[in-house]
């Protein structure tokens, strides 16, 4: 189960499901065109993709095993 946490106050966030399919989303890395990388949560379906959650004003952190 891929779970989020803030590195500034320590607040997780857990399992995040497709609304389509239900299936938990999996964390992945984009990297756009100007070489900066952005955090999203993906259906492994192909049913989207998500910005990965935010707190505290920054990206929240998910460890990918």
């Amino acid at each position: 189960m891929a779970v989020y946490e803030c590195p500034q106050c320590g607040m997780s966030v857990g399992t995040i499901t497709c609304g389509k399919c239900g299936k938990e989303l999996e964390h992945t890395t984009l990297t756009k065109d100007d070489g900066t990388t952005v955090h999203v949560s993906q259906c492994p379906d192909g049913h989207g993709k998500i910005k990965s959650p935010m707190c505290c004003g920054t990206d929240m952190t998910c460890a990918v095993g």
